[in-house]
C-alpha cells in the first residue's frame, strides 16, 4: 500500500495523516487484551503518574501511564511494529528507508478513566536527540478515541514552524499563556478515531490530549520510526537502545 499524491501532500502540509481502518480488528483486540494483562500486573518497565486523593488528600494513587519497551515484551507487539503494509508508506513520508527506534515511544499508552491527567502541548522532538527531525510516530487506536477520553489534538503545520525557547515552559511544554502561542493553539484540530485507525504524525508536530473523563480506559499503541540516514546523537537516550531496520526484515 502507498499513499496517493494528495495524501502525501496532506501529510507534508499538516504534519499528520489518518489511515482509516488500517489495522485488522482481531489484531487490535489481541493487542488490547494482552496490554490489559501487562497493565494489571504492572509488568516493568512502566511509566506512572501519581496524585494524592481523598477528602484530606491523604491517599497516594499511582496510575500506569504507559507500558515501555513493548517491542521486546511479546511477539504480538513486535509483529505489529514490523508490519509490512505500513513500510511503503513510511518510506514515502520519510523519503528514506524506515528504521524502528526503540528508545522513544515503543509504548502502550493509557488514559485511565477519571485518574489520567491532561497531556499539554508539546513536540516529541524536544526530548529526542538525532541529527535531524526526520522522525514519524505511528499511533494505533485499539478502540474508540474521541474528545472525552483523550483523543490526540494537533496544530496543523506546526512541524514546519520555528519557535523561540521562551515559548516553552522549561524544555517541555508549549506555553498556553503566551499570546502568540494562544493564536496558534486556536488553529488546533482533532478527529475521532475508531478501532484499527492509524495516525502518522511528525516528531516536530505540536500535539496534546485531554484527560479521560469517561468510565472506560483508553489504550493505544505508539511507536516511532526514523529515516535510515538520520543518526542518533552518541551518549544520549536516543542512542542507548537498539534500532531495527525495517527494510532488512
Amino acid at each position: 500500500m502507498k499513499l496517493s499524491t494528495s495524501e502525501l501532500e496532506q501529510f507534508n502540509s499538516d504534519g499528520f495523516l489518518v489511515l482509516r481502518q488500517f489495522a485488522d480488528h482481531e489484531l487490535c483486540d489481541t493487542i488490547l487484551e494482552l496490554a490489559k494483562v501487562h497493565l494489571k500486573y504492572k509488568i516493568l518497565p512502566i511509566e506512572t503518574e501519581s496524585e494524592y486523593v481523598g477528602e484530606d488528600k491523604e491517599v497516594l494513587r499511582i496510575t500506569v501511564r504507559r507500558l515501555r519497551q513493548v517491542y521486546q515484551r511479546d511477539i504480538v507487539f513486535k509483529t505489529w511494529m514490523e508490519n509490512k503494509e505500513v513500510r511503503p508508506i513510511l518510506e514515502q513520508v520519510l523519503q528514506d528507508a524506515p528504521v524502528l527506534t526503540l528508545a522513544h515511544h515503543n509504548s502502550i499508552m493509557t488514559k485511565m478513566p477519571h485518574t489520567s491527567t491532561e497531556t499539554s502541548w508539546h513536540q516529541d522532538i524536544r526530548y529526542w536527540n538525532f541529527e535531524n527531525d526526520n522522525l514519524v510516530s505511528v499511533w494505533l487506536a485499539l478502540d474508540e478515541e474521541y474528545d472525552k477520553n483523550g483523543v490526540l489534538e494537533f496544530i496543523p503545520g506546526s512541524h514546519k514552524m520555528q519557535f523561540a525557547a521562551e515559548q516553552f515552559e522549561g524544555k517541555q511544554y508549549f506555553s498556553s499563556t503566551r499570546l502568540e502561542n494562544q493564536r496558534l493553539i486556536e488553529k488546533k484540530t482533532s478527529t475521532a478515531l475508531q478501532k484499527g485507525d492509524v495516525v502518522l504524525f511528525h516528531g516536530r508536530l505540536l500535539h496534546r490530549a485531554n484527560k479521560n473523563s469517561t468510565d472506560k480506559a483508553k489504550i493505544s499503541f505508539v511507536y516511532t520510526v526514523k529515516g535510515k540516514k538520520n543518526r542518533s546523537i552518541e551518549g544520549t537516550r536516543s542512542s542507548a537502545y537498539p534500532e531495527i531496520s525495517l527494510e532488512q526484515l
